[in-house]
């Protein structure tokens, strides 16, 4: 196995050597070395020709690979004897060349002509790459160099038509399109090869929406023509071998960082559509997410005794000494697995899902009466827009490209930010439906199109939006904050859920009217077991620490000494943790400095204990370990892996290894994709995203305006390529939710001021369809 230091290099395209299928090109101590992918030794010099005697089994400059399979030694050798062969060859043309250099002086008729005569056209031209011709339009000078050439290659191929005109025969059957000239291909033609392609293989179509679809078509392109296409074993073999490699060696890298900032182990739990339960075991740190399998739980989750056995094995194999918690789910098996687990291993914590009791809370609040009337409401008027093309292109047109839909990954939060939404684009609707153009459109007399137009002239319909727009976006927020790829939630969750508290408190001012959804969020929040780890974030975060003027509440303080007993099992440790705190409550040392002051509001709490917390060595490590911790187990889109179908029983043993490795591989660097994709193309209507928008896309049966007089989807403008969703916007978000927490708020967290919870009204008939 490779050591912590040594980083996997990509391989490029121009290495030609089939050797170089067969090893690992790797980065240790400034050096770039070769590794056999067999028996992993390491060779500091020789280049790929050492490597390909050290496969052959070639003695002599290298030794024997122990674990090369015959096939590649004979291939090896094969490639030996072949590079044997050419080099006689070029020796043997050298000596002619010198010959003639030698005999240049004599006339014609001389040694010369009969040097050359002796070696045959075809053989003097075995290791001489064939030349390429410029194809020369009409009207262009002629190039006599280029003429010259042009004797020994074979005539250049008609040019290709005009797009859009058709097809010439090689598109026509599928030929590959090649640029004998060099010249640019027509991007259409590219692009119908690229779409043959895609339809024809079934490739799903948002597969280019992946950040590595760009530096694909331009490693082909690179590449030139005439590059020797892979074939299906290929990309079942050596290709799938060398990325699972890879994978592995950026797991093996991050292990290393398991142990300075702490690890959460992920259950991200589901139910397939055929009714299986499967979890996805992955494992969280600030540097990456890694996927590490998926385990059939069908049977397992339904016994407290089972899951607590699978969560035992997988804290096993990561490491105890690395884990500061397990997250899962919060039923009440996982909770007594979980407690089951914190007792065989009393030096980390059980956690249940923060995103997935958050976005329940927004489920339960969407399901109050006058809410979720409302929401109706919203879902017939974008039903019925984007069921009409005429009316989508209009749409499009008066709101300058963008789409009412907004994608999130539950339909709960769907419901809130499509809604939210909706209501910034309330002007531009408006503007739409009392348009000349809207007035003329054959929908403005239709059952459905009246819905529609009423509804967006109907000024109690805006305002209800905007009251459960301001209700619920606090909820929305903090839910986008557990799910941040760049910040770890650990220090911000215990603060933003009193934040989202006190927000729907500050809209709705009576209690009466405010009650019924903190109902809701204390149901959901704190009906499981205490969450220290959250409390403790909220101390070791700076930001808000020193906010708070006073003794922190109670809650804070006992979250903060249950992580010291339990995450630094050594009694002489956690004392010294006790003396250094007080160094941090009293902001002496380095804590005190100018720049730490400043930085308390400008770096992440994880990094800012590492750069100042070097006089507290101990509770240092605590913090970073506390603070580098995420709250969400969700991962990221399983759409298109098959995790089903390695749970099968009746399977090759071989192929289940190989279809393992498949996903293993494709799961991670999908996992790697969230973290560098900028932007991401969303279309509501798409296939794609059924799952989460089908009931916000589909028209309502009683307002059916009659698919037959409307034109087909060939008419649809498509969404702008420049309105695309940008995955930094929801960090921009959690930012502006960040900035936003004022002292008041930081200080009621800190000192639990929610004096509202202890005291009820007589009158226990809430009305819970409240909201304006």
């Amino acid at each position: 196995m490779a050591s912590e230091a040594e980083i996997i290099l990509p391989i490029g395209t121009q290495k030609h050597d089939p050797a170089w299928k067969h090893c690992l090109m790797i980065r240790s101590g400034g050096r770039t070395k070769l590794k056999c992918m067999y028996c992993m030794k390491l060779f500091l010099g020789g280049g790929i020709h050492r490597i390909k005697e050290h496969l052959a089994r070639h003695k002599g400059n290298a030794s024997c690979c122990p674990r090369v399979p015959p096939e590649v030694q004979v291939a090896m050798q094969q490639s030996l004897d072949g590079a044997g062969v050419r080099k006689k060859k070029k020796h043997k043309l050298s000596e002619e060349v010198k010959k003639v250099s030698l005999s240049s002086n004599q006339g014609e008729g001389g040694p010369v002509d009969a040097g050359l005569q002796m070696m045959p056209l075809p053989e003097m031209l075995h290791d001489i790459p064939p030349l390429q011709v410029e194809v020369r339009e009409e009207g262009m000078p002629k190039d006599r160099g280029r003429k010259k050439r042009a004797r020994y290659t074979s005539p250049p191929p008609p040019p290709s038509p005009a797009p859009l005109q058709p097809l010439p025969t090689a598109l026509q059957v599928g030929v590959p399109i090649k640029s004998y000239s060099g010249a640019a291909v027509d991007k259409d033609h590219v692009a119908m090869a690229i779409g043959r392609f895609l339809y024809e293989a079934g490739v799903p179509l948002d597969a280019v929406n992946s950040v590595y679809f760009q530096p694909m078509l331009d490693a082909i392109a690179a590449a030139g023509p005439g590059l020797e296409m892979f074939s299906y074993h290929d990309f079942r073999g050596w290709i799938l071998k060398r990325l699972t490699e890879e994978v592995n060696y950026k797991l093996l890298h991050l292990k290393g960082m398991w142990g300075r900032t702490g690890c959460s182990i992920l259950a991200d739990e589901w139910t397939t559509d055929t009714g299986k339960t499967l979890i996805n075991f992955l494992v969280y740190c600030p540097e990456a997410t890694m996927f590490l399998k998926s385990v059939d739980a069908s049977y397992i989750v339904t016994s407290a005794d089972t899951l607590y056995e699978l969560l035992k094995h997988v804290v096993e194999e990561v490491g105890a000494t690395n884990v500061v918690q397990v997250i899962t789910n919060n039923t009440e098996n996982h909770a007594v697995a979980g407690k089951r687990l914190t007792e065989t291993f009393p030096t980390l914590f059980w956690t249940p899902c923060a995103s997935q009791c958050i976005d329940a809370m927004l489920e339960d609040i969407g399901k109050l009466e006058a809410i979720s009337e409302i929401i109706e409401n919203a879902k017939t008027v974008s039903g019925f827009i984007y069921n009409h093309v005429i009316v989508l292109n209009m749409m499009r047109k008066y709101t300058n490209g963008k789409d009412l839909i907004i994608h999130s990954d539950t339909r709960a939060a769907m419901n809130f930010v499509t809604l939210k939404n909706m209501t910034c684009l309330k002007e531009d609707l408006r503007a739409m439906v009392s348009s000349e153009e809207w007035m003329e459109c054959p929908y403005s007399n239709k059952p459905g199109g009246i819905a529609m137009a009423d509804l967006i002239g109907s000024l109690p319909f805006w305002s209800s939006c905007a009251a459960i727009v301001r209700i619920t976006e606090p909820l929305v927020r903090v839910l986008k904050l557990v799910e941040s790829n760049k910040r770890p939630a650990m220090g911000y969750i215990y603060v933003a859920m009193h934040q989202a508290k006190q927000a729907i408190k500050k809209e709705l001012v009576k209690k009466s009217d405010y009650i019924p959804y903190w109902d809701i969020i204390d149901w959901r929040w704190d009906r499981q077991l205490p969450r220290p780890l959250h409390a403790a974030g909220f101390f070791l975060n700076p930001q808000f620490f020193y906010t708070i003027q006073g003794e922190v509440s109670n809650e804070v303080s006992s979250g903060m000494l249950d992580c010291i007993e339990r995450l630094v099992p050594e009694t002489k440790v956690q004392d010294k943790i006790q003396k250094e705190l007080s160094l941090y409550k009293s902001a002496a040392g380095d804590f005190g400095r100018k720049m730490a002051v400043r930085a308390r509001h400008t770096s992440l709490p994880a990094e800012w204990w590492s750069t100042y917390g070097g006089g507290c060595p101990n509770l240092m490590r605590l913090a970073v370990h506390i603070l580098s911790q995420t709250c969400s187990t969700r991962g990221c889109e399983r759409i298109h892996i098959p995790f089903e179908h390695i749970h099968k029983q009746k399977m090759n043993y071989l192929e289940h290894q190989r279809l393992c490795d498949l996903i293993f591989v494709r799961y991670n660097l999908r996992l790697q994709q969230r973290q560098l994709l900028k932007t991401k193309r969303f279309d509501p209507i798409s296939i794609d995203n059924i799952d989460t928008v089908d009931d916000w896309v589909v028209e309502k049966c009683e307002l059916l305006s009659g698919a037959d007089e409307d034109p087909n989807w060939m008419a649809l403008d498509p969404p702008l390529a420049s309105r695309v969703i940008s995955e930094n916007s929801d960090d921009i978000e959690v930012e502006a939710f960040i900035a936003g927490l004022d002292n008041e708020v930081i200080q009621g967290a800190g000192q639990d001021a929610e004096d509202d919870d202890e005291i009820k009204e007589e009158d226990e008939s809430h009305d819970r369809t409240s909201f304006t």
